[in-house]
């Protein structure tokens, strides 16, 4: 132990902390700088010029046309988007008409309606962290969800009016969602 080298663990400067080019704003030469969002290319000029860039550049995706396509709200085309989501597809026409196509991704072809409200009907959809879940078309007024895919049978045992389907080390199996219903059945 007595034979490593201490000016190993000294050093401050490390090699990704210089950049040696100069700021578009001030000439005065910039460097990697270190916040709470990650890291970043800032001037060493700081409190004077305040030059800031990502330190990786993300390609953006343009927005793109799709031909022959027809927004059923205003009429004009639609267009493929990047959003903090993801990708999407929308109206070209932003700020006045708000349309965003939905992905077409119905459980087993047919509608099955929310056991809760009985007015709307469970469709999928994708949390902001990209996880699937199933929930409520009337959303804001029903609050009922869950995470594996609907199958629209009631319980013989609760008589709640789905089971859900999900896959284990065991296999695949129809379950009821309510935490009190202990029904599961094999597939």
């Amino acid at each position: 132990m007595s034979k490593i080298d201490q000016q190993l663990f000294s050093s401050h400067e490390h090699a990704l902390e210089k950049e040696f080019e100069l700021c578009p704003k001030c000439g005065c030469e910039l460097s990697v700088k270190n916040s709470k969002h990650g890291g970043f290319i800032g001037c060493n000029n700081y409190p004077t010029c305040d030059y800031t860039r990502p330190l990786v550049q993300h390609e953006s995706i343009e927005t793109q046309v799709i031909e022959g396509s027809e927004c059923p709200e205003c009429g004009h085309e639609l267009a493929v988007k990047s959003g903090r989501f993801g990708i999407f597809i929308g109206c070209t026409q932003y700020p006045q008409c708000k349309h965003i196509e939905k992905q077409d991704q119905e459980v087993a072809g047919e509608e099955i309606p929310c056991p809760i409200c009985y007015k709307g009907h469970i469709e999928h959809r994708t949390s902001r962290f990209g996880k699937s879940f199933y929930a409520c078309s009337g959303y804001p007024k029903c609050k009922f969800l869950v995470n594996y895919p609907p199958v629209n049978e009631s319980c013989p045992e609760c008589g709640f009016g789905i089971l859900v389907e999900r896959k284990g080390a065991a296999g695949a199996r129809l379950e009821c969602p309510k935490k009190q219903c202990k029904y599961k059945r094999a597939l």
